[in-house]
């Protein structure tokens, strides 16, 4: 089975590589024709879900992925 890559870009979106299916809030499956797709984490693109460069705009601000612990 292929692998699904999920990644926090600092001061951007998150991209998402892989085999992967998105569902819309009616629940139609539609599978991304490219890849990697880029998902909006600022809140203000004008395509939500998906980045269109808005972050760069606003100066939205955020580390990459990082786990200050990790729980068990």
């Amino acid at each position: 089975m292929a692998e699904v890559r999920v990644r926090p870009l600092e001061n951007g979106p998150v991209e998402v590589t892989g085999p992967i299916v998105l569902v819309d809030a009616a629940g139609q499956a539609v599978t991304p024709s490219e890849s990697p797709i880029y998902l909006c984490r600022c809140g203000q693109s004008g395509d939500k879900p998906f980045c269109d460069g808005t972050h760069k705009k606003i100066g939205f601000r955020a580390p990459g992925w990082s786990r200050a612990s990790a729980k068990g």
